[in-house]
């Protein structure tokens, strides 16, 4: 269930969650919520193969090109050039499969946001438990030093103090409350009876009430973002791209006059195909 939970009170928060804010949840409903919302973790989808990802780098219409070159070059005996193209198609695969790696890292840098342990309070007994086990509705104890390990609305915060430059940028530790209440419309940065999983806690202690975990957090939205975002050309690589076949087909143009002037002079047809191909080449 998703609210807006910065415009709720807290008492109407724990209401909606069906938890307690003393006891926290029971052991039995903690199982069942698990069993249905699942563990409180970054959802990773399925990862291009390496192998993949570098075969990719020689699809590109210009690249082709190049290899098609370094092929004929080579017929020819004109092994430096070949060697030389070779080195450029290399050098370019190799950029922009390191370009595309350090992409695919990009949620794995996400992950490394999230707290390994937590203090939740369940049947009453405050215990510290794997953060990827905690549920909606736990009740988890934060103090100086810990990172949060979910999203969750304050219902108890004492001098306490969270730096969330990982989440909204802002480089000074917000002030956080558990009694103040915002309009639907504020901004992430600006809620500050909400604790986001990522941050750190600078200053004093608190208790909150665990809104959502897993890809329902705010985190969890910024992972889904990335991995569900398609690549797209620019404008700048599409007319690129677009001039590249233009300067292609128009030079196997002026190959194929210059093939067709000589033979109709009389020159050797071999002798004007390898002009015509050491100039396509050129």
């Amino acid at each position: 269930m998703e609210e807006n939970w910065h415009a709720l009170d807290k008492d109407s928060v724990i209401s909606l969650l069906k938890t307690d804010q003393f006891a926290g949840l029971s052991a039995h409903e903690f199982q069942s919520r698990l069993a249905a919302l699942g563990y409180n973790e970054l959802v990773e989808k399925q990862k291009t193969p390496l192998w993949k990802m570098l075969l990719t780098q020689f699809q590109d219409f210009m690249v082709l090109v190049l290899l098609g070159a370094t092929l004929v070059s080579a017929f020819l005996g004109e092994y430096s050039d070949a060697v030389t193209i070779m080195a450029i198609v290399v050098v370019n695969a190799i950029l922009g499969f390191v370009q595309e790696y350090r992409a695919e890292k990009s949620l794995e840098a996400l992950k490394q946001l999230t707290a390994p342990f937590s203090r939740v309070i369940r049947g009453g007994i405050e215990q510290k438990v794997p953060a990827r086990e905690l549920v909606p509705g736990d009740i988890i104890v934060i103090e100086a030093g810990d990172r949060l390990p979910a999203d969750g609305r304050l219902i108890e915060a004492v001098n306490l103090e969270i730096e969330e430059a990982a989440l909204t940028g802002e480089s000074v530790p917000v002030r956080k409350t558990a009694d103040r209440v915002y309009t639907w419309d504020t901004g992430l940065g600006d809620q500050k009876n909400m604790v986001f999983v990522g941050t750190s806690v600078t200053r004093g202690r608190g208790i909150a009430v665990l809104t959502a975990t897993g890809m329902g957090t705010e985190m969890g939205r910024i992972a889904g973002m990335i991995q569900a975002a398609e690549e797209q050309d620019t404008p700048l690589q599409r007319r690129l791209d677009q001039l590249g076949k233009y300067l292609v087909w128009g030079c196997l143009g002026v190959c194929g006059v210059v093939v067709l002037t000589g033979i109709v002079r009389g020159e050797s047809i071999f002798l004007m195909a390898m002009s015509g191909i050491s100039l396509a080449v050129a």
